[in-house]
């Protein structure tokens, strides 16, 4: 049996009191690494929580419960950040992707005790594959928020709107990877694959707007 609160409190407590010292953007940043780490051991409760409510088994769990649950609590911390500090647009995506960054190395470390470390393939796919997908999620929700929270108009939609598309990239990644042959290594290489478009699409951007001014 793995108790994952126990390995959190042993991750959390450097990182939490390395904040003592550390100032400005770094301090926040580290801090929302921690409220990662601390969703990730919540949203396993309640991903168990509701595998047992709807008798399902891993797989079904995998594709249908786990990344509505966890794109959720990914979610929350960043939306009472958002509506209770009010940050400026700039600082939304950053916030975003330290709590995935959080989420997706607490996982990461919660695979390493339960399997071991022996096996360096399989950990090298799970690092480009699930760990990735957080980070795309991440991406996806701050880039998003930012976006929408600039228009009041678009708050409740647009937050809506984006939960579910993070909630559906989830759930496709969950559903390739658990199939067979040529779908898995899709599944295990699309997270990679659409962070390399987003930086491109993002660098292709800021070229075209150098050359319209």
């Amino acid at each position: 049996m793995m108790y994952i609160e126990n390995i959190f409190i042993c991750i959390s407590i450097p990182l939490f009191l390395s904040l003592i010292f550390i100032r400005g953007d770094m301090r926040k940043y580290m801090l929302f690494i921690c409220i990662g780490m601390g969703m990730c051991v919540l949203s396993a409760y309640v991903s168990s929580f509701f595998m047992g409510y709807y008798h399902t088994d891993a797989v079904v769990a995998a594709i249908e419960i786990v990344p509505v649950c966890e794109e959720v609590m990914k979610l929350l911390p960043l939306l009472f950040y958002l509506l209770i500090f009010e940050p400026e647009r700039k600082g939304i995506p950053g916030a975003a992707v330290a709590i995935a960054v959080g989420f997706a190395t607490f996982e990461n470390v919660c695979y390493l005790t339960e399997n071991g470390a022996a096996d360096f393939d399989i950990l090298l796919v799970r690092g480009i594959s699930a760990g990735a997908l957080h980070i795309l999620c991440g991406i996806l929700l701050g880039f998003g928020m930012a976006y929408i929270f600039c228009r009041g108009f678009l708050k409740v939609t647009g937050t809506i709107g984006l939960l579910g598309a993070s909630s559906a990239f989830h759930a496709i990644f969950n559903l390739l990877v658990s199939a067979d042959g040529i779908w898995k290594w899709i599944g295990y290489l699309f997270p990679s694959v659409m962070i390399v478009l987003v930086i491109i699409g993002q660098h292709l951007l800021i070229k075209m707007n150098k050359y319209l001014m």
